[in-house]
Order: C-alpha cells, then structure tokens, then sequence
C-alpha cells in the first residue's frame, strides 16, 4: 500500500468511512466523504471553502440547508441506475438524513462563489456508452462541466461490467496545454459486485493502474475491494479491470487550479492507438447497467 492508495477503512476518521480531502490528503484542491446511516440517523457537515454534492451510493436521503430541506429518492445500488442529488454552495452548514438508512458520498472541492442550494434529478444525468468491446464502460455525467454548473467540481461515476476494461487507454491530466490538457487532482472510489451465482464467500475486487514519468514518477497497481480509494496526483491512470465474475464501480471526484472549470485529457501515446479498433466492434450489450431513462 502506498500513500495514494488507502484500503477501506484506512482513509475515515469518526462517522465517515471515506474522509479525503485537503488536510488528509495533502490535496489542494479535491474532496471525498463518504459515510453510512442508520435508519433514523443524520450527520452534520461544515461544509467551509468548498461546494459540496450529496449523493446517494444506497438508499434515500434529506438534505437541510438554511431552513430549506430538500427529499432524495436515491437508489438500492450504484449499479441500479443514475440518482438524484443535491448541490451544497460554499459556506454552507448542511444536515444529511435518512429515515430508511442510506449510504452516502460527498464529493467536493475548493470555491468562493455561492451558487444555489438545490436538488438535481436523476433524469439530467447524461449517460455516455465508451469504448467497445471488452473496453466498454458506462459513464454517469452528473457533475462534468456541460451537466453542472458549478465552480470547481468536477464528478462522474464510472460502471464497468465483469472481464471489462475502463480509463484505457491510459490517460492523465496534470499540466495545462491550451485546449488540450487541464489540470486536475483525481479521486477513484470504488464499489464491486459479485454476478450471480458467486458463493456468499466471495470477495469481488478489481485492479487499478498509475504510472508517472521519469521526473514525476509514481506507481500504484493497486487490487481494489468495495470501500476502497485510490489517489491520483499527477501521472497516467488506467486501465481499471474488472475480473471476469465481478461489476466495478468508482466514483470520480477531480478539481483543479485553472481559472476553467474544463476536463481535458492526454492519452498515453503508447496506447492510445487501441481506439482505432473499437470501430469494428460494438458496446458490452449487459450495458447500460440500470434502467433506461
């Protein structure tokens, strides 16, 4: 385990199972709680220098903000389909509910601008079918810049069915080129699912790879397990492999210093030849994971 990877139950303090953010990670920019109700129970959250999102992983959910209280319908899983949730501005004192119990992640990252406290439904999430073939995934577009109006934040949730490979070809973004490349911290948190049949011993997991260069390196090839979080700081990330028996999930959370709120990627050079055989193949049909909206 290195200081970019964090093992379920390593990166938490009190009440959160998931607590990333700039004071725990040394990041500057993004952040990441993630944490669980019991029926009946909430959790209040300073919320500071940042805007925050609420979203269900599991379950439903209150947001109270300023004497406004919003109701989120949620979901039973990730894999279940995109959810409704709720952007918190900056400066902001919230309280998170549930009656029935929920899992919950708050994504977020630095901001000075006071946006609208409000609720998104699930149905503005634009979902995008990549790649093909045992290179297909599915990406939920709840929070990237043509979805959210935000300042900073950037988030999307990435499902990846079993024997598939996502964030391939490798790919980074962490020095600014003028309409090509932004700059960007990146948090993956990760849920798996054994596919039916599997024994009740089973315990699903999945691979993630990040390679630096020479004058930044880092190395991380990390077996990942529900819970799980893996920090990128700078360098080439990907593939994410979900073995054969098992669906991946992660949540993305990336923000950065640019005066644009942009996500722009350079692909490994290495590897980014592989899109041109996509062409002649077609998109995972066990994809979209969910309901069609």
């Amino acid at each position: 385990m290195t200081e970019w990877f964090r093992k379920a139950g390593t990166a938490g303090r009190e009440g959160f199972d998931v607590a990333i953010g700039p004071r725990e990670a040394g990041w500057e920019h993004t952040g990441l709680h993630v944490f669980t109700l019991a029926p009946g129970e909430s959790r209040r959250i300073i919320g500071g220098e940042h805007e925050w999102l609420v979203l269900p992983l599991s379950g439903q959910a209150r947001v109270e903000c300023a004497g406004k209280l919003l109701f989120l319908a949620g979901r039973k899983s990730p894999f279940e389909g995109t959810t409704d949730f709720v952007y918190v501005p900056v400066s902001s004192t919230f309280t998170v509910s549930s009656s029935v119990g929920a899992r919950i992640a708050l994504p977020h990252a630095k901001a000075s601008k006071s946006l609208a406290f409000r609720r998104i439904p699930a149905e503005e999430t634009v979902v995008e079918l990549r790649g093909a073939g045992q290179c297909s995934r599915q990406v939920n577009n709840f929070a990237t810049p043509s979805v959210l109006d935000a300042e900073s934040i950037i988030a999307c949730e990435v499902l990846t069915p079993a024997g598939d490979w996502s964030s391939y070809p490798p790919h980074k973004h962490d020095e600014h080129l003028e309409d090509r490349e932004s700059i960007l911290e990146e948090i993956y948190y990760f849920e798996m699912r054994a596919q039916e049949g599997a024994p009740p011993s089973t315990s699903p997991f999945g691979y993630l790879r990040v390679y630096g260069s020479k004058d930044r390196p880092i190395n991380i090839l990390a077996e990942v397990r529900t819970g799980d979080v893996v920090l990128v700081p700078h360098g080439w990330h990907g593939p994410a492999m979900a073995p054969p028996g098992y669906d991946m999930y992660y949540l993305n959370v990336m923000a950065g210093p640019g005066s644009e709120r942009e996500w722009l990627i350079s692909e490994d050079p290495d590897h980014a030849w592989v899109t041109r055989t996509w062409a002649s193949q077609k998109v995972d049909p066990r994809l979209p994971f969910g309901p069609r909206r």
